[in-house]
């Protein structure tokens, strides 16, 4: 699946990544120090909003590890969903910011 050429492909790897690295991040950073479960985590985030773009930011960071693999086996097209998703985080990161 993963060696298909095609813009859905993208789309989805574009939205499941970043997923991906939150609960990483969430794992391997704030766990480990803070010793706090997933439920508090959230409450947290939901009580202080400016964290929720740091964060997002972090994990766009893996999108663009996921773009340049794809762009470095010439799957264009797949390259350019997850380019497409990561803009819209980007815009969507940008309104988290201007609202606050």
């Amino acid at each position: 699946m993963l060696k298909k050429d095609n813009l859905p492909l993208g789309i989805v790897l574009g939205l499941l990544t970043p997923l991906l690295a939150f609960f990483l991040y969430y794992f391997f950073v704030i766990r480990p120090h803070n010793n706090i479960g997933l439920g508090q985590f959230f409450a947290i985030l939901k009580g202080n909003r400016q964290m929720i773009p740091k964060i997002v930011s972090i994990c766009l960071l893996v999108n663009g590890l996921v773009f340049f693999l794809y762009t470095r086996t010439r799957k264009d097209v797949t390259a350019k969903g997850i380019f497409l998703v990561t803009m819209l985080y980007a815009i969507g990161i940008l309104l988290l910011k201007l609202i606050r």
